[in-house]
């Protein structure tokens, strides 16, 4: 190994942040505040124990106020680099220097490690590896992607349908049927699914740079887990190598693109789950790989003794996200992956952490939750906050910007509640009306609301019928994680059965839950593989699954096809009725003071429904252009819901025009009989719904 000073009187700019490969060279930026001394080392191969360059930055010749810079003519696309640096040791001040310590770059574009998801080699479990062959090295690379064929596609929320799955679980499981399953590959040959059932949005769970062996340092069974989410990000800028079929020379970043290119091709947007609020890095004497040894006071937010991290996130550290440096960090990283891997938008886990100062109290105005919002590059792609975090802070329906979109977590809890029998009409009401209480502010709108009934974060849309309990014990903590308040009801027995009349009525709650999703106002969400009951076994903490719980059984297609068949009709409908896609909330009457909105029926003839102890209602939503606000007119639409275990009958109201109601589709086994009683009623079997239109 060659050790070198590296002194060059006319280097190029130093910015921007990274390694950057230029006509002749390559050049190195990287941020620290508090150290005093930096080494940057190159390597030849990816396993390689020892660098075959090291030089040392020189503070007179090198840095520029926090930026250490370098210039290194012979350095070329190929090659791995790290860092070292050294600095205070006064832990009380925060600091964690270690000159021994490799770290990567938290700029880095790709990452190299195991070759293959899963692979341990060269790692020894329950020892802190400061470096060595197995250490991730950043690839340096030159951006030669041919993205000929690509279009920007910015669907509009009210038009997008949100479907959520995990790069690996959506094709790990043999009945996927494709070549390389569990990448990025993979999820191409996925896309005429996709297609088919009407998605216009993929979102993915996180696929930036994760360990998913981060297990093997604990003792006991928890050693056997894998991180399968991979909401514990190691390098952020780079996509995640083991969902690629090669990684190694930065492979990954090109499929990646690859993956990207054929979803736009196909009319498809990504979106990406990103976690800005911690890292992989963990608490006081977790893993070193990036932040900790560069700047550990800078990125993290500390207790008052320095000794400690500030956990809001339930994950042992909390990244400082409104301190300017790490601002910054975070919108270069949210522009690098839409100017240069072209994803079309982000949904930000736990992003009630980007709400919080840099001594954790909530902030009225975030600096990075405005910049997010505001920033010309990222103005155009869907931003999507789940609006709490781990410490308490719930801010579902009070994110404090106009233009994010939310998780509605208080929709998904209702509209589970209305269906098994424990909430009432007027809180199921409110939610099929976009959650005016939530969102009905100046300038917001009902798409501020993602709606979902199930997401990768508890049971699955199968598993909310079939179980009453969560059953966590995989995850081996004596079933003690997880939430215990499911809002699920098993329908009479938990987990599988052979029961005819169970299965129909698990299967008959499925169709109601995604028909309620489809004819909300707001923006849905569904999750992989419920749109053909997709099952975890009653796990609703499936972090650590890397296995047929977590995997999409994709022989669950065929067997229930007709749940996919509903749920692909239901897609279709939403989008062929703008009544459902408003863009501003209902409204009691229009202008010429007829017909309003919206309007409301009680069964058996009442003028309105029993709104706190009824079980059964029913609406008209005007179909016209001046209710809508859409640009085209749309039918009239009469939703009857009944989750009593009675049949409900209602009177069909009447229309301006005198057009007649025809049945547009129904979730009970018979389709409801429309009958002349004066005027014609309709009776909807208990635990069911049914949709009628009229021109």
């Amino acid at each position: 190994m060659k050790k070198r000073t590296h002194v060059i009187p006319h280097a190029p700019v130093p910015v921007p942040y990274g390694a950057h490969v230029l006509s002749r060279g390559v050049l190195f930026s990287i941020v620290s505040r508090h150290a005093t001394r930096v080494w940057l080392m190159l390597f030849n191969h990816a396993e390689d124990e020892t660098p075959c360059e090291e030089f040392e930055l020189l503070p007179d010749n090198n840095r520029l106020g926090d930026l250490w810079h370098l210039y290194v003519p012979t350095a070329r696309a190929g090659q791995y680099y790290l860092y070292r640096m050294d600095g205070p040791r006064d832990g009380r001040a925060g600091h964690a220097f270690d000159p021994d310590q490799w770290l990567l770059d938290p700029y880095a574009l790709a990452v190299t490690g195991q070759k293959k998801w899963g692979e341990h080699e060269g790692i020894t479990p329950g020892q802190a590896v400061k470096n060595g062959r197995w250490f991730p090295k950043g690839i340096i690379l030159k951006d030669d992607f041919d993205w000929t064929g690509d279009r920007t596609l910015r669907v509009p929320l009210a038009e997008s349908v949100i479907y959520e799955a995990n790069v690996r679980g959506y094709t790990a499981h043999p009945s996927a049927g494709v070549k390389h399953p569990g990448t990025y590959r993979a999820l191409i040959a996925k896309i005429p699914h996709l297609q088919e059932l009407g998605i216009t949005t993929l979102e993915l769970l996180p696929a930036q740079e994760f360990n998913e062996m981060e297990f093997l340092w604990e003792n006991g069974a928890r050693r056997n887990l894998r991180n399968f989410w991979g909401y514990s990000t190691m390098a952020f800028f780079a996509p995640n190598g083991r969902y690629a079929c090669a990684n190694q020379r930065g492979e990954q970043v090109r499929e990646f693109k690859e993956m990207v290119l054929a979803m736009h091709q196909a009319g498809i947007e990504v979106i990406l789950d990103v976690v800005f609020n911690h890292t992989a890095e963990g608490g006081m004497g977790g893993q070193t790989f990036s932040f900790r040894g560069i700047d550990n006071a800078l990125y993290y937010m500390l207790e008052e003794d320095g000794q400690r991290y500030k956990n809001y996130t339930g994950c042992g550290n909390t990244v400082n996200g409104n301190h300017p440096v790490v601002r910054d960090f975070i919108l270069h990283c949210l522009r690098y992956w839409v100017l240069d891997l072209r994803v079309d938008g982000f949904r930000f886990d736990l992003a009630t952490i980007l709400a919080r100062g840099r001594d954790g109290e909530l902030l009225a105005n975030p600096p990075v939750i405005e910049q997010i919002a505001d920033d010309p590059v990222l103005r155009g792609v869907k931003i999507i906050a789940e609006a709490w975090d781990a410490a308490g802070a719930y801010q579902v329906g009070s994110f404090p910007n106009k233009r994010w979109s939310e998780w509605n977590g208080k929709y998904r809890d209702d509209m589970r509640d209305y269906w098994r029998g424990g909430a009432s009409l007027s809180t199921f009401a409110t939610r099929l009306c976009g959650s005016p209480d939530l969102y009905d502010r100046p300038r917001q709108t009902p798409l501020k609301s993602v709606n979902y009934i199930a997401c990768h974060d508890g049971f699955t849309l199968a598993d909310i019928v079939a179980y009453n309990e969560k059953h966590n014990l995989a995850n081996c903590e004596d079933n003690r994680d997880g939430e215990n308040h499911n809002r699920s009801d098993n329908c009479g027995k938990e987990g599988p059965t052979d029961d005819p009349a169970i299965l129909a009525r698990r299967h008959r709650r499925q169709k109601n839950l995604i028909a309620t999703l489809f004819l909300s106002q707001g923006v849905p969400m569904l999750l992989g593989g419920d749109e053909f009951s997709r099952t975890q076994q009653g796990n609703n903490n499936a972090y650590c699954q890397d296995n047929e719980i977590s995997w999409v059984d994709w022989s669950l297609l065929n067997t229930n096809r007709a749940l996919y068949d509903f749920t692909r009709r239901m897609i279709a409908f939403r989008q062929a009725h703008p009544a459902l896609r408003r863009t501003s909330f209902f409204k009691g009457k229009n202008i010429a003071g007829d017909f309003p909105d919206i309007r409301w029926y009680g069964p058996d003839g009442a003028p309105q429904p029993d709104w706190e102890k009824g079980v059964a209602l029913a609406c008209r939503i005007d179909g016209r252009r001046q209710h809508t606000g859409a640009d085209e007119e749309d039918d009239h639409l009469f939703l009857v819901f009944n989750a009593g275990p009675e049949p409900q009958e209602f009177e069909l109201p009447p229309n301006d025009n005198g057009a007649p109601w025809k049945l547009a589709l129904s979730t009970q086994e018979a389709e409801p009989v429309v009958r002349a009683k004066g005027r014609p009623v309709v009776t909807v079997a208990g635990e069911s719904l049914a949709v009628f239109t009229a021109r």
